[in-house]
């Protein structure tokens, strides 16, 4: 008898997701949202849930001066997007949908208003401190009501680690989706303000249906409730603006006050021995005596016991690494374990140097688990190092089911050097080397390849395709290494924005399609009025499946920082899979994408028009009891 090696591989992992323990997460509630179209109608997609019988089906409503309309003479199966075509934009639209169970009609959703002749994106109106602009933002359900709340960090003048200077103090504001503003932090003097310095984590880490907020703190640190951390007098800055001496801290903040809920030291410190380490000491432990290596900071959020959330948080990637784990539980942090390649543990010497620009979660060896993908090595979920190439430091990092015809993840990493290892493709459990290209000196280039992206942007060929920006590596590779372009597109972030299942380009303010014919893009969305963030790097201030079907939206703050702007697909699509956020590696991925590089996120099972549906997660959903 013939078996199909695929078919086998959903059925066990089938029954895999049915017996591996349940990962607490989120409630989401249906998350419709409309918006107009260029032709004057107006799209309307919802959520559909991983939680969801598999026969789901639904009935889309709107109301409009007083009458209330079903749209679809027959539950929709198909997809959970609708276009509407009957109604007219200069009127007030609101739109629901109730889900169809077995013939019987379920709860109302949520209503979304589509205003009167409203733009094609949604606004969220800023409350931006003089001086400071829009910056990276994370989400989480912070009231515990289903929908997602913005985080957003506000920066002012910043200096990375290897300039000096003094930098504003970073702020954080909480926002609801209509703008109202619920809390401000202010990092204060002694926290620098940079990409490296301050990484974020919003998540519902206790598991009472809220999300909190977990940052580095200092002496004059002030929170969403106006007390100060520390001593608030305290100018710990030295006459280069760097910050190399004082006390360093973790704190949990309460998502929905900005309160600070729990402060503990941070960890690791500069100096086992003093507070005031000597430039000697600081070069002895971490390769210089300013700053620039000790203070580069990564963050994460990882379910190391396959159950619940742990917050992950690190230090160094150039030379020490060492990378802590916690607990939250009763409003107290507790320390799970602390990785240190430094500490004299047999073996972790091999892991030093190794870090990114970035990180990625995922559970790379399939126990329901996850490990911390650290750039070039991986760190088990239990603290133990699973395995180090030795290949180095990069900046960019994808961790995926890369290759569907190769059982597990992959990951795709680059190495910000000159040699024969510019980028590589390798196995995420064992760590084995599947192919690698060569990076060569050309013209001003003093680093080696900063950028690289692996996505699926080709239907001819299996597997997503990988490809670096500059360093002499050049063409499209498909997921054996052979060269499949000449030409490239941009390479920074993906998205999903079209009907088919493909990856688009997100590239800063726009979304590309990439004609694999003739090797060019075309646009699909123009951002107008709109600013990328961070520089060269032209990020978005947040890429996300934050509401609507399967597809992701993007967020960018407007020219004159007085607002954000989100936009979500109008294209329709035939395809239906559960939200990405039910997706455990995919929701990960939000919370750390905007630490330090900004990275995109990838969810853990192979997506194309031939793939089969995804199995199910294994999901226990929080419900805040209360409100």
């Amino acid at each position: 008898m013939k078996f199909d090696k695929k078919l086998l591989l959903i059925i066990f992992s089938c029954y895999f997701s049915t017996v591996a323990a349940q990962r607490q997460m989120e409630y989401l509630d249906r998350g419709l949202v409309a918006v107009t179209t260029q032709r004057g109608h107006i799209a309307v997609s919802w959520r559909l849930l991983a939680t969801d019988h598999p026969q789901t089906s639904f009935n889309l409503y709107r109301s409009s001066q007083g009458k209330v309309v079903r749209l679809n003479p027959a539950p929709l199966s198909a997809s959970t997007f609708f276009t509407d075509s009957a109604t007219q934009i200069s009127l007030d639209n609101r739109y629901y949908v109730r889900a169809v169970v077995k013939g019987n009609e379920q709860q109302k959703s949520a209503e979304f208003l589509v205003k009167a002749n409203a733009p094609n994106y949604l606004s969220v109106p800023l409350q931006t401190p003089a001086g400071y602009a829009p910056n990276d933002a994370s989400v989480g359900d912070l009231d515990g009501d289903g929908s997602y709340e913005i985080i957003l960090h506000q920066t002012g003048t910043g200096h990375d680690n290897s300039h000096s200077g003094i930098t504003d103090p970073p702020i954080f504001q909480a926002y609801k989706m209509d703008g109202t503003l619920l809390w401000t932090i202010n990092l204060g003097i002694n926290i620098r303000e940079g990409a490296h310095y301050t990484q974020f984590m919003v998540y519902d880490l206790d598991g009472d249906g809220k999300a909190e907020l977990a940052m580095k703190t200092a002496d004059g640190s002030r929170d969403g409730k106006g007390k100060i951390i520390g001593e608030g007098a305290r100018d710990w800055r030295n006459a280069s603006g760097y910050i190399l001496a004082g006390p360093e801290y973790l704190t949990i903040f309460d998502g929905l006050t900005g309160a600070a809920l729990f402060t503990t030291a941070y960890l690791p410190p500069r100096h086992p021995d003093t507070s005031a380490p000597s430039s000697d000491q600081l070069k002895k432990l971490w390769g210089d005596g300013y700053g620039n290596r000790m203070d580069r900071f990564l963050a994460g959020v990882a379910y190391l016991d396959g159950k619940n959330p742990s917050l992950i948080m690190a230090r160094g990637y150039y030379t020490r690494t060492v990378i802590a784990a916690w607990d939250f539980k009763d409003k107290k942090l507790t320390s799970r374990w602390v990785f240190d390649t430094e500490d004299g543990t047999a073996g972790n010497k091999a892991y030093r140097g190794q870090g990114n620009h970035s990180l990625s979660i995922a559970d790379v060896d399939q126990d329901g688990k996850d490990e911390i993908v650290y750039g070039a090595m991986v760190v088990d979920d239990n603290g133990k190092g699973l395995y180090s190439t030795g290949l180095g430091h990069g900046d960019a990092l994808h961790v995926s089911d890369l290759d569907p015809e190769r059982p597990g993840l992959e990951v795709f990493d680059i190495q910000e050097r000159f040699d024969d290892a510019g980028a590589h493709f390798r196995d995420a459990k064992t760590g084995e080397n599947l192919w690698k290209k060569a990076s060569v000196k050309s013209g001003d280039d003093g680093e080696g390849p900063g950028r690289g992206l692996a996505l699926n942007i080709d239907p001819r060929y299996a597997g997503s395709e990988c490809w670096v920006a500059g360093a002499g590596i050049t063409g499209i590779f498909d997921r054996k290494g052979n060269r499949i372009a000449d030409k490239t597109p941009p390479c920074n972030m993906g998205i999903y924005w079209d009907g088919d299942l493909l990856s688009e380009l997100l590239n800063g303010t726009a979304v590309y399609k990439w004609d694999y014919l003739q090797e060019k893009t075309s646009v699909l969305l123009s951002a107008v009025g709109c600013i990328a963030n961070n520089g060269t790097k032209a990020t978005p201030v947040l890429s996300a499946d934050l509401f609507g079907d399967w597809r992701e939206e993007v967020i960018y703050g407007t020219a004159d920082h007085r607002e954000l702007r989100i936009f979500t697909t109008d294209i329709p699509t035939k395809h239906r899979l559960y939200t990405f956020m039910h997706n455990p590696q995919y929701r990960l991925s939000i919370a750390w994408q905007n630490v330090a590089y900004n990275q995109p996120p990838h969810t853990d099972y192979y997506i194309d028009e031939t793939m089969h549906m995804p199995a199910l997660p294994n999901l226990k959903i929080i419900k805040a009891t209360k409100r």
